[in-house]
């Protein structure tokens, strides 16, 4: 079987329409500046087909994590006067529990969750995620069932997600989404080795597969299993492919080395990765449009090609 169809064959495509509308309390419109203290509470529309906002003032102070934690799970179990929302724990979302440890908290559903048709599914884990991450106590939400981890529809850990999880674009316009199984290589736990691990990611289709991936490594791994390649510091200013090549332009984020990770290792962790996409042969780097400089006292250059010597 051709790398295309193997890639084919992975890749499910699942398509959404979402209508987006852009929510505030005075209506709709340029989104105004929020008073301090204010956060975005996202709901499920009426209709079923997107999430929308609503300002909302906490009365906890975001230094009380628990507090504020316990004030926005009983806003989101609570139905809006308005109508045309839905609370996304609500229904078949029974939520039995929840705890945090270091800036990932982990809600516990009880089994009906898996009762939820696949759509709303997504569309109440996106409003609940979005949600949460604007604390600054917390980066990550992972979900489970009865305390076993989420799975997707072919039996797939979710993982721990964070707002990139769901991207979309606010507007009052339909977007296409699909779901697509990446295979990403991150660090081993002796930091010269690649490990693949396989994510499933709901994505619009506006963005390239080629960052989608980049933006996925740069995310990290959900798993204790593997860690994280390069800094999170790390901002893409441009993907472009031409001839088989991605050309990828970071930021001076890039720069800064993970603790016991090789520079061979942190470059490999995205060559391999982008090298799966049928699209891709070789990658250059490049940071602030320099395509030759200094990583980790090495000099990175030139087009770089799959390495799988460095694949445990």
């Amino acid at each position: 079987m051709t790398k295309a169809k193997k890639w084919q064959y992975k890749k499910l495509h699942m398509v959404l329409a979402f209508m987006l509308f852009c929510v505030s309390l005075s209506g709709c419109g340029k989104e105004k500046e929020l008073p301090e203290g204010s956060i975005k509470v996202y709901y499920v529309n009426s209709n079923e087909t997107g999430i929308v906002s609503n300002d909302y003032v906490l009365q906890a102070s975001e230094g009380d994590t628990n507090a504020a934690i316990a004030e926005l799970m009983g806003v989101l179990k609570t139905m809006p006067d308005r109508l045309q929302y839905e609370a996304p724990i609500s229904g078949n979302n029974e939520l039995i529990g929840y705890s945090m440890t270091d800036k990932v908290l982990t809600l516990n559903f009880e089994s009906s969750y898996m009762e939820l048709g696949r759509t709303i599914e997504i569309l109440d884990r996106a409003a609940i995620v979005r949600t949460f991450t604007q604390l600054d106590s917390v980066d990550y939400v992972s979900f489970q069932i009865e305390g076993t981890p989420l799975t997707d529809h072919y039996g797939n850990i979710v993982g721990n997600m964070s707002a990139d999880t769901f991207i979309y674009n606010v507007g009052n316009e339909i977007n296409t989404y699909e779901k697509v199984q990446l295979k990403l290589y991150f660090v081993t736990a002796e930091g010269n080795k690649l490990s693949p691990v396989y994510r499933s990611v709901v994505y619009n289709s506006n963005i390239s597969m080629e960052r989608l991936a980049v933006e996925q490594i740069i995310n990290g791994p959900n798993t204790d299993i593997v860690f994280p390649s390069v800094s999170k510091d790390t901002k893409i200013k441009s993907v472009n492919v031409k001839d088989g090549v991605c050309y990828i332009d970071f930021d001076n984020g890039f720069l800064n080395p993970v603790e016991n990770v090789t520079p061979d290792a942190a470059i490999y962790s995205i060559v391999n990765t982008i090298t799966e996409l049928p699209s891709v042969n070789k990658v250059a780097f490049s940071v602030n449009g320099e395509d030759s400089f200094t990583f980790m006292e090495f000099l990175i250059s030139g087009q770089y090609e799959r390495n799988l010597d460095i694949v445990d």
